[in-house]
């Protein structure tokens, strides 16, 4: 939960809902309410029985990036719910993103008029019914989808729609802005009342240059979630790419994962003693948020952002060899 706050940066952490509570409303692996300037960046989640990534009240410049949202529990298998009773217009970024064996809101895209709302370059597998629906029962959202790849799998029925128009308590049309995209296998690509809301140019200008669809994909595949990539990820990829795999109908178990000892930190402060004297700062006195090489950033968030890169590295190299 990432509540009442602002300038935070969430990368690499998994959520497995692996237990069944009591209110299936409460229930999302991430939600982000009354937020601002958020980013939300290779993190892994699963088995929520609400949304595995939810947006809810007054957010604002949020993105979601490089992650991988898999196997939503029936009966209310949803993968993202950028914005829950919104309030007020949103910036916000949904790029990069896996969502694979959920049945509906691939994602759930639901804005008021003056909103910035951008689905770029991400890939949605297996959704039985709908994947992006786009909604208008806060006046109309204006939204640019680009790039993405819309998946058919093994749960998708004939009928399901790729970019689905969402009509019910409209108070305004939707203004979308969709090129670039490419659907694969047999459901509807579009619904057939969508062209009454198409628009000729996104609403605002885009964080981001998008790249083809084709490029996307094959970058999703290789680098979206949480690194080092543990198996059930490893598993949710493996099956997009064979168009394998079920929504699941119950949590799974989370993976064993071996012992390991962390580096020496001497002072505690969350910073390696080696990084601390290789970038100078004092292994010896806790000073995780003074800025030792003087560049506007703190010492601990360097660190965490030089580790990102290597993991980051890691992958590519990997998915290269």
């Amino acid at each position: 939960m990432i509540k009442d706050t602002h300038d935070v940066v969430v990368r690499h952490i998994r959520v497995r809902n692996d237990r069944i509570g009591n209110r299936r409303g409460s229930e999302d692996s991430i939600t982000v309410e009354k937020s601002s300037h958020v980013i939300i960046d290779h993190v892994s989640a699963s088995w929520a029985r609400d949304e595995l990534v939810n947006g809810y009240d007054r957010n604002n410049f949020i993105t979601i990036s490089n992650s991988v949202f898999s196997w939503g529990i029936p009966d209310h298998d949803k993968c993202a719910l950028l914005a829950s009773d919104p309030h007020m217009p949103q910036h916000f970024s949904f790029v990069g993103n896996l969502c694979a064996h959920s049945g509906d809101r691939n994602p759930d895209i639901n804005f008021p008029p003056g909103s910035c709302v951008e689905v770029v370059n991400n890939v949605f597998y297996n959704a039985r019914s709908e994947f992006a629906e786009v909604w208008e029962s806060y006046g109309g959202t204006p939204v640019a989808i680009i790039g993405n790849t819309f998946v058919a799998g093994p749960d998708t029925l004939d009928n399901a729609v790729g970019i689905k128009r969402q009509r019910i308590a409209s108070k305004g049309s939707a203004k979308v802005y969709a090129t670039g995209n490419q659907f694969i296998g047999n459901f509807r690509q579009r619904d057939e009342d969508l062209s009454e809301i198409e628009v000729a140019q996104p609403a605002c200008t885009l964080t981001i240059l998008p790249s083809s669809a084709a490029q996307a994909y094959d970058r999703v595949l290789n680098n979206a979630g949480a690194f080092p990539r543990d198996p059930l990820d490893r598993r949710v990829v493996d099956d997009v790419r064979r168009r394998a795999g079920a929504i699941a109908k119950r949590p799974g178990a989370i993976p064993f994962f071996s012992a390991a000892r962390a580096a020496a930190d001497t002072d505690r402060d969350g910073m390696p003693d080696g990084w601390e004297r290789d970038n100078g700062s004092n292994a010896d006195f806790p000073d995780a948020w003074e800025d030792a090489d003087g560049d506007g950033i703190a010492n601990l968030d360097d660190w965490l952002d030089e580790r990102h890169r290597q993991l980051t590295r890691a992958a590519n190299s990997q998915a290269g060899a």
